[in-house]
């Protein structure tokens, strides 16, 4: 088999009832707290991916990524400490996932769900090379592990109820981390978020970066959800 033919080709549609269902099955995820603490730490990996891949677009040199049990994370890259470059580095955080999500809803609704798993599995390996700590690498792995043991071991209707579920879960749990960092700074906390950083480099207010992030993320949500559905 010729896995760049099998890769740019498209699959069958997922049925309705799929999509739907997958959908549920990531609200229900993304939406009670227990659950979400577990599952977040999915998003944390969009979301440090989403500045170590803006870095090295925008020339900064990316040394580290770590990723925590707390589900928080740190990107550490050099270069200048003013300008574009770590201003767009700190701004790709919150809407990686999102991003990423709308994506992947842009590939499934053209119909290319291998596509998808495979430039999944790719980035993720890409982002292991840069993870610097135990519980980082295993988190990576074992994601990593899950999409390619999807792509090589199941058919069809499997990969495409995995790729409907991981970017429902992006889109909707995308949208989550941007209103509870607004929670936190309401009450006194998260003095150096990406959001307050920005603002100490722009002089734009840290309220205006947040309503970019929720406006991303909203959007993504919708134009995602529209390529999902067909509509």
């Amino acid at each position: 088999m010729d896995l760049s033919i099998d890769l740019l080709s498209p699959q069958a549609a997922p049925a309705e009832w799929l999509v739907i269902a997958t959908g549920v099955a990531a609200l229900a995820v993304t939406v009670p707290r227990r659950l979400w603490l577990l599952a977040r730490n999915a998003i944390t990996i969009a979301h440090e991916g989403g500045h170590g891949l803006v870095a090295l677009g925008t020339g900064r040199r990316l040394e580290a990524i770590r990723l925590h049990s707390d589900t928080s994370g740190l990107t550490v890259s050099r270069g200048r400490p003013t300008g574009l470059g770590v201003v767009l580095t700190l701004a790709a955080g919150y809407p990686a996932a999102p991003l990423l999500g709308l994506g992947g809803a842009a590939l499934i609704g053209t119909h290319r769900v291998t596509l998808l798993l495979w430039i999944a599995t790719a980035l993720l390996l890409a982002m292991l090379v840069m993870v610097r700590n135990a519980y980082g690498i295993l988190t990576v792995l074992l994601t990593g592990a899950a999409f390619l043991l999807v792509s090589w071991l199941t058919g069809p209707e499997v990969q495409s109820a995995f790729a409907c579920a991981v970017v429902w879960f992006l889109l909707l749990g995308g949208v989550r981390p941007a209103f509870e960092l607004q929670v936190k700074r309401r009450h006194g906390g998260a003095p150096d978020s990406d959001a307050d950083q920005l603002a100490r480099l722009t002089h734009v207010p840290a309220g205006v970066w947040l309503f970019f992030f929720h406006a991303v993320a909203i959007s993504a949500l919708i134009g995602g959800g529209r390529w999902l559905l067909g509509i």
